[in-house]
Order: C-alpha cells, then sequence, then structure tokens
C-alpha cells in the first residue's frame, strides 16, 4: 500500500508540475464555466423570438422553455466533456507514460524490490485524483453559474442529480488517462503516443455510433443520444457495438441525471461507462512492456 500511495504522490506532484497539458485544462474549465451561461443566453434569444411570433399571431404553442428544468442549462456541458474533458485525460495519461520513459526512471526502478504493478497502480491513482479534483472544480462552478442564472439555490436532488454528473465524467475521464498511459507505454514513437488516444476517441465518439445510428458526424455533437435505427443493418450493427459506444452511454446516463429526453436504460449505459473505466485502468495496470525502460524515440 505504501509503495501505491507513494506513487500517486509522486504522479499527483509531477503532472500538477507539467505545463504542457495545461492549455487543455483550461479550456475545459472555461468551457464548463461559458456552458452554462450560453444555455440560458440561447434560451433567453429563442424565448424573445417565441414572444414576437406570438405576438404577431403566427402561433398559439406554448414557450418550450416554461417550467423548463434548472439542469437543462447544464446539458451543453456533456459535449465539452466529450470533446476537451476525455482528450484532456487522455493527453495526461500519455504526458505521464513518457515523463518516466524521459527520465527513464522505469529502468531504475525495475532494479529495485519493488512491485512494478504497484508503481503502475499508484501512478493511476495520483492521475484518478487529479481528475477528480479537476470534475469538482467543473460540479462547483456548474452548481454556482445554474443558482445564479435562476436565482435561487440548486435543491438537494437537483444538487445530488449534478454530483451524479460529476462521478459519471470522472469514470469517462479515468478510462480515456488510462488508454493514453497504455498509448505512452506500448508506442515507440512520442508523436504516435499522442495521436493514438485521440484516433480510439474519434473511433468510440464518432465512428461506432455512425455505424448504428446512420447520423451524420455533426449530429453526434448533439448531448443528447440519438435513436438507434430500428430495422435493417444499422439495427444490427447498432446491438452488436453498443458497448463500444461509450460516449453514447455517457450521453444516456447524463441525460437521465440532467431531465434530459433519452431513450434505453440509464442505469445499463452508467454501468458500460464504468466497466470501461475498470477495463483500461486494469489494463494501463497489468500489461508490462519492455519499452517503458526505454526513452521516447523524438
Amino acid at each position: 500500500m505504501s509503495t501505491v500511495a507513494t506513487a500517486a504522490r509522486h504522479e499527483l506532484l509531477a503532472s500538477v508540475r507539467a505545463k504542457a497539458p495545461y492549455a487543455l485544462v483550461a479550456a475545459f474549465l472555461g468551457m464548463v464555466a461559458a456552458s452554462t451561461f450560453i444555455g440560458w443566453r440561447t434560451t433567453v434569444t429563442v424565448t424573445a423570438i417565441y414572444q414576437q411570433v406570438l405576438a404577431d399571431g403566427l402561433t398559439t404553442q406554448p414557450n418550450p422553455f416554461t417550467d423548463v428544468s434548472p439542469l437543462y442549462y447544464v446539458r451543453n456541458t456533456v459535449i465539452y466533456v466529450l470533446l476537451i474533458g476525455s482528450l484532456m485525460a487522455a493527453t495526461l495519461g500519455v504526458q505521464s507514460a513518457l515523463r518516466d520513459r524521459r527520465a527513464e526512471t522505469a529502468a531504475l526502478i525495475g532494479t529495485r524490490p519493488v512491485d512494478q504493478r504497484a508503481v503502475r497502480a499508484g501512478r493511476l491513482a495520483g492521475l484518478g485524483i487529479l481528475l477528480a479534483g479537476l470534475v469538482a472544480i467543473t460540479e462547483l462552478i456548474t452548481w454556482i453559474s445554474v443558482s445564479a442564472v435562476v436565482g435561487t439555490p440548486l435543491t438537494g436532488s437537483e444538487t445530488l442529480a449534478v454530483a451524479g454528473f460529476g462521478v459519471l465524467t470522472w469514470l469517462l475521464l479515468v478510462g480515456f488517462a488510462g488508454i493514453g498511459v497504455l498509448s505512452g507505454r506500448l508506442l515507440r514513437r512520442e508523436r504516435t503516443a499522442l495521436l493514438a488516444p485521440v484516433v480510439v476517441w474519434a473511433v468510440i465518439a464518432f465512428v461506432v455510433p455512425q455505424l448504428g445510428t446512420a447520423a451524420r458526424p455533426v449530429s453526434l455533437l448533439n448531448p443528447v443520444p440519438l435513436p438507434a435505427q430500428a430495422s435493417g443493418a444499422f439495427a444490427w450493427l447498432s446491438q452488436a457495438l453498443s458497448p463500444l459506444a461509450i460516449t453514447e452511454h455517457f450521453k444516456t446516463s447524463s441525460a437521465a441525471l440532467l431531465g434530459s429526453p433519452y431513450a434505453g436504460s440509464a442505469l445499463v449505459s452508467a454501468l458500460v461507462v464504468a466497466v470501461f473505466a475498470c477495463i483500461a485502468l486494469t489494463a494501463a495496470i497489468l500489461i508490462r512492456v519492455d519499452r517503458t525502460t526505454g526513452g521516447t524515440h523524438e
């Protein structure tokens, strides 16, 4: 346990001192902070147009934003987590693995009677703590910004929903961090190690959902999950590839927590995201490669 704690503390300090991923971290925190106000401003603009249309007698339909839940303004955050948060987590993972390869500390540790799996678990624990801190900051920003927009503090159930969304976000991010660590340890060239998690992310976020829904890639940037095709080859592909559509499952569970429309089981989708995180972290801990004892080839 002491080895895990020591490695986690070292990883946490090294990740905080590293400056390379700061741009992604700043972009992630900034967009989460702005997303609530973007959603609120959009609602205000659409409502003003609706009032003008209503005054002109062109519609008798009720305002679609009447009695909307305060958490409605949070749903754009789902996309920022998928687009920026996932890449940020993968980059932190890659940088963690490459940092040791550049310093060749893995070779030094290998000469000591230390359980390598405990060291790898500790480093991932350090990354997990760092990501938990970042997610906690985003959820605090969300709680404060939504409360400011609606003019009253969120209720207990709404606060629990925001906290649940934070836990779900953390699970997704640690999964991509595990993929980043694996890429940094397995691939010889630094640029390839950085590019590989982006390719994996693109396949999970765009290719797999598109094969099951036949949707245009741009529509996958919607925070609401797209329904699968009911028949034909796309329906079969949707069923076969469903366990790999991690980001769509994340959207489904997030929509359930934030009160947005969704299809399917939110609990099953949350379990899929959790299993994804467990598999990625377990692989990053158990897979041992000799390349970790060498430097980068850049």
